[in-house]
């Protein structure tokens, strides 16, 4: 499947196709159960080298990607439960003696910069008090399929409807699309930026989204963690992700649009 905003906008990589599937692509890579793995890393391959994807209940990489897919709330089996993860994200565990005895009882795999904050936090949110109030306005949901597959959008087959297609932009394309996310609906709130895991703005947030009457473009990779695992895609790009209806929408609103007009022209010509 081609794309019209791809062309337009002058992508470096390919859009993002997710699925759900009860099949699994026998082209697709898939983390080891139980083995940690990045699932942005993995979009990122996807977008650059053109990997096909596959994860399901055992093979979600680490406990956000985990519900950043779909399946489920995936911190009840962070080390130390709810609890173990409202400090990890916040102040971390070492203040606390259920905490401690955890990464005392993780020694044996838990290192390194994990283990650092696992005991010292992320800093990512004030307290737990807050990071509790953060996982619970989450749209955490359980897909009804086995797997959640990223392919190249370019590679789907004629009888395949994504999900979510998702985009890796500059800030001139990001922009672009904010404004052809309102062109067709004439709404100044057609784009959110919802803080969340990398992976989470492009899953749960968007399948929100899907669900919705009036989708919304949801603008992501303010994630810091994961811009650490893409930093070697380009230092500039954010994700958007578009609900399949909306992307349809937005693919039939490209011809006539400010893309054929000389602001935009102007814009990608000055970097040239």
């Amino acid at each position: 499947m081609d794309s019209r905003i791809a062309g337009a906008l002058g992508l470096k990589y390919n859009p993002v196709a997710i699925l759900w599937s009860d099949e699994k692509p026998g082209d697709a890579g898939q983390f080891m159960p139980g083995k940690w793995g990045c699932v942005m890393a993995a979009l990122g391959a996807t977008a650059s080298r053109g990997r096909v994807q596959a994860f399901d209940r055992q093979t979600y990489g680490c406990w956000g990607g985990g519900v950043g897919l779909g399946f489920g709330n995936a911190y009840l089996e962070f080390p130390g439960g709810l609890e173990g993860f409202y400090r990890f994200l916040s102040n971390g565990n070492a203040r606390c003696e259920t905490g401690r005895a955890v990464a005392e009882r993780c020694a044996g795999w838990m290192r390194g910069r994990m283990l650092e904050e696992f005991l010292h936090g992320e800093g990512y949110l004030k307290n737990p008090e807050l990071t509790e109030a953060f996982v619970q306005a989450l749209p955490i949901t359980d897909v009804p399929s086995r797997y959640v597959v990223f392919k190249p959008l370019s590679a789907l087959s004629g009888e395949e409807e994504p999900r979510v297609v998702v985009f890796f932009v500059d800030p001139d394309q990001l922009s672009a699309m904010v404004v052809l996310a309102s062109y067709g609906q004439g709404r100044p709130d057609a784009t959110i930026i919802p803080w969340g895991a990398g992976c989470q703005t492009v899953g749960i947030f968007a399948y929100r989204e899907a669900a919705s009457e009036r989708p919304r473009a949801v603008v992501g990779l303010t994630d810091l963690s994961a811009r650490n695992y893409l930093r070697r895609l380009g230092r500039d790009l954010m994700t958007v992700a578009l609900p399949y209806n909306l992307f349809r929408k937005m693919e039939e609103d490209v011809p006539g649009s400010f893309l054929d007009r000389e602001s935009w022209k102007s814009l990608r010509n000055t970097d040239e």
